[in-house]
């Protein structure tokens, strides 16, 4: 499901139109966003949870040359299903 198919299935569920659909789920990512860039967790309950996470630095290969490099530390987004959604798709 991409963004389009995601606001047309919010827009006949909710009963709304596609416009305020897509103004919905562009609010929703915007708040997100925030809420991650300043280290917030985000927690949807029964559905699940965004969170940032610190990668450390690692070693790895180039797989074109089998060189080692260093990848750098950087943060990540991570999510965790909470448990209706879980046993959803189980």
């Amino acid at each position: 499901m991409n963004k389009a198919e995601l606001i047309d299935a919010i827009a006949s569920d909710a009963g709304l139109t596609k416009a305020d659909a897509k103004k919905a789920l562009d609010s929703f990512i915007k708040a997100t966003t925030g809420a991650l860039k300043k280290g917030d967790r985000v927690a949807l309950v029964g559905f699940g949870s965004f969170s940032v996470a610190k990668r450390e630095k690692r070693k790895g290969r180039n797989p074109q040359t089998g060189k080692e490099i260093t990848i750098p530390a950087k943060k990540v987004v991570k999510f965790k299903a909470g448990a209706e959604l879980a046993n959803v798709v189980k």
